[in-house]
């Protein structure tokens, strides 16, 4: 007969002594996976056709930086353009006026059903498709003329092309967001007084921008990676035309494409990265779960209030019969 635990209250079980399941499968799973990993590393280090020795002779070509640094500009100017015209055109989707819900929705029909390699063959082809444009009143006056055959703007043609098809896509995610805003939001806002803009801006935007912001990052990551295909404008002044061109003179694609793609790795890791913390943001009070740090703060808190209650009053003092 086994005596009873004197650490244990009675009436109450002893506490369980939960032992973790084993997995056996996992283990064996990453260790197939590291074998697999291990053998293609050594393959591709060993192999002559990567041209290692290219590779790193490339990798921070002043010509590949160039191609970096015009990448990252048609990155940010076709998601400006996209971003802008996007809320504009979500704006006349949402709108009660169907003359403005018609031409939005013609645009995205046209923009999101041709592939954008095609659009930017099309400006590609604008200054032979309008040789001269002429500014000013139709049939009666025209203050200026501007012959498109003239200009070098492929990088301009390049922008322009690309940030009107991502417009499409914007317009989408951003009357999502807005949509997925409750109308008692709305109503509760006006409620308190609030004007249209005030409410726009401090309660339906916030809110908006948990549904907005995921799918913009994405965009953005899939435009950096677009912005190969100006090639059609045509625009070689890109990480791939850069590449592509030097493999041309040396016969060596594959180190200068694994250079690309070492480059096109690194900044979409960086927009990765920001896009995580710019959710986490915006993502304050949409769950109940506590996050590890507001957890440890609470658990420092506890402990703060737990050692005050032990130094009250009394605490620490002892009686003359316990100090003889």
């Amino acid at each position: 007969m086994t005596s009873p635990n004197p650490d244990t209250v009675a009436g109450e079980p002893e506490p369980i002594k939960a032992v973790p399941l084993r997995h056996p499968g996992q283990w064996v799973a990453a260790a197939i996976i590291i074998v697999l990993a291990a053998l293609f590393v050594y393959g591709a280090a060993t192999n002559e056709a990567y041209a290692w020795g290219t590779y790193g002779r490339y990798l921070f070509d002043q010509r590949v930086m160039s191609g970096v640094g015009y990448t990252l500009a048609l990155t940010v100017l076709s998601m400006v353009i996209a971003i802008v015209l996007g809320v504009v055109l979500a704006v006349m989707r949402l709108s009660p006026n169907p003359v403005l819900r018609g031409t939005a929705w013609v645009y995205l029909w046209v923009f999101r059903g041709t592939p954008v390699y095609v659009q930017l063959v099309f400006w590609g082809l604008f200054p032979a498709i309008y040789k001269k444009i002429d500014l000013g009143i139709p049939f009666v006056h025209q203050f200026a003329h501007i012959d498109i055959q003239t200009l070098n703007a492929a990088f301009l043609f390049a922008v322009i092309g690309l940030g009107l098809n991502e417009a499409a896509y914007m317009a989408e995610i951003v009357r999502a967001g807005v949509s997925s805003v409750g109308e008692g939001q709305v109503e509760a806002s006006v409620a308190l007084g609030m004007s249209w803009s005030q409410t726009m801006r401090r309660t339906v935007l916030p809110q908006a921008m948990r549904v907005i912001i995921p799918p913009t990052g994405n965009e953005l990551i899939s435009m950096l990676k677009t912005t190969s295909l100006v090639a059609a404008v045509p625009l070689t002044l890109d990480l791939y035309g850069r590449v592509r061109d030097i493999s041309g003179v040396n016969f060596e694609p594959i180190p200068l494409l694994m250079v690309a793609s070492t480059w096109y790795l690194i900044v979409t890791s960086i927009l990765m990265v920001g896009q995580f913390y710019l959710e986490r943001y915006y993502a304050k009070g949409a769950t109940r779960a506590l996050t590890a740090r507001q957890l440890k703060a609470m658990a420092a808190e506890d402990a703060t209030d737990a050692g005050g209650a032990a130094g009250g009053p009394g605490a620490g003092r002892t009686t003359g019969g316990e100090n003889a």
